[in-house]
């Protein structure tokens, strides 16, 4: 049995990480209790979580002392530590200044040292204090139970080495078997093992055990626009399905996820009329330093964060004014109720039934809050998620923490879902050569 020792951002982070230690020990140092109360009265992500952990303390302590320890479900005990002076007396001198940190690695230690027996892991999400600990002798680890490796992320897509009669077969009847230990929805690429140009780009159909060919996009385009590489013809084919309600689309800036969205969201609601509305939203993160307060209305307040999208929506419209004059502007669309463009700061207890919802920038989100915009799905509504994994400004995330690469994760395998990552650049020459250098 270990005794693991949780720092107050590993609570804020996830309030139900007190579950996640199995049978094993959990101390808590009355000091992080201080420092989740002073969250709690924020109106934001964190502050919602300290409320929360202090609920579930409030009712394990109604099962008994948390200074004795309190029995938890899965086995173990929770307890609270409290903190004492002569814990400083153990420290390096450098160490016993009087703050928050050092008097939770302070009680860490005394915990370490008062059960030589068990083994004593000190849990943190801050880098400088895992150093620290480690520097002093204590083992300490990252919470990673929500974690997930960006090296080894679902891609979407593979490539299979198939005799020159399967690639025949595929394009003569249109299908053929599904290799084994395919994800549904998985993009696959059949290359004949004699003739590598001898190939057919496809998707495992999970109802029907078979590869079926990706769609063509029409001859007008997606609201004229047209893919330029093989997974951005995977996006698309995925965008436009309606039976795939939740599409998720990782890769490096300049691929093209966002466009392709925003243009499938728009085919999809204006010209087919297959949702009541295209919704986009995105985190409003800065990069950079803050610019602090903005003048103006709420409108006039957020067009800074959303001009992103304003751009891609005003190139898909220009572009496809110049195919269809008829068409309309996308003031004219939001004025119709067509489409609309706004924060993600107001959508919990909401219900979107029927929209086309893509959320920009979704690598800046937690887990948590992926979980709240995804479940605010209504009937008939197509969640599109977008972002790159390497370029996150929420401090409190990273590029395996994050909300995107754990919904990824998560929902790999299940029917209704389905991922692409894009790889390739098709910004600019300049754009592409400055992800890939830069």
């Amino acid at each position: 049995m270990k005794n693991f020792i949780l720092d107050t951002n590993v609570l804020l982070h996830d309030p139900q990480s007190l579950f996640k230690f199995e049978d094993n020990n959990i101390i808590i140092p009355i000091t992080v209790i201080e420092e989740v109360d002073r969250f709690k009265k924020d109106m934001n992500e964190t502050g919602r979580n300290a409320r929360m952990v202090s609920r579930i303390l409030d009712s394990m302590r109604e099962k008994g002392s948390l200074a004795g320890g309190v029995t938890m479900p899965g086995g173990g005990t929770l307890r609270i530590e409290m903190f004492a002076e002569k814990y400083f007396k153990n420290l390096p001198l450098d160490l016993r200044v009087d703050n928050g940190d050092n008097r939770i690695i302070a009680v860490a230690q005394e915990v370490r040292d008062r059960f030589a027996d068990a083994i004593t892991i000190f849990v943190t999400k801050d880098s400088n204090l895992r150093i620290k600990a480690d520097a002093i002798g204590l083992m300490a680890e990252d919470y990673e139970s929500d974690k997930v490796d960006i090296q080894d992320l679902y891609s979407g897509t593979r490539t299979v080495d198939v005799s020159s009669e399967a690639v025949d077969r595929f394009y003569g009847q249109g299908w053929i078997e599904a290799p084994p230990d395919l994800e549904c929805n998985e993009f696959i690429t059949i290359v004949d093992s004699a003739n590598p140009n001898h190939s057919a780009i496809c998707r495992n159909d999970p109802d029907n055990s078979r590869i079926i060919p990706v769609k063509k996009v029409p001859k007008e385009g997606i609201w004229s626009l047209f893919p330029r590489n093989r997974e951005q013809s995977f996006a698309l084919d995925v965008l436009m399905d309606d039976t795939i309600k939740l599409v998720t689309l990782v890769g490096k800036a300049g691929t093209g996820k966002t466009l392709l969205a925003i243009a499938a969201g728009l085919h999809k609601t204006a010209e087919e009329n297959a949702y009541n509305r295209l919704l986009v939203s995105r985190p409003v993160f800065p990069m950079g330093k803050d610019l602090g307060f903005l003048p103006g209305d709420i409108e006039e307040k957020l067009t800074p964060w959303m001009q992103p999208i304003f751009d891609n929506v005003e190139l898909l419209i220009s572009g496809h004014e110049s195919e269809k004059r008829h068409s309309k502007g996308y003031k004219e669309l939001m004025a119709m109720g067509l489409l609309d463009i706004e924060p993600l700061t107001y959508i919990r207890g909401r219900s979107i039934p029927n929209q086309y919802l893509i959320v920009d920038e979704a690598q800046n989100l937690t887990p948590h809050e992926i979980k709240t915009i995804v479940t605010r799905a209504g009937e008939g509504t197509k969640i599109v998620l977008t972002g790159d994994p390497y370029q996150i400004d929420n401090p409190y995330v990273d590029s395996s923490s994050n909300g995107l690469t754990y919904l990824v994760e998560k929902f790999k395998g299940q029917r209704i879902a389905a991922h692409v990552t894009l790889n390739k650049g098709e910004r600019s020459e300049l754009a592409e050569l400055a992800a890939n250098l830069l």
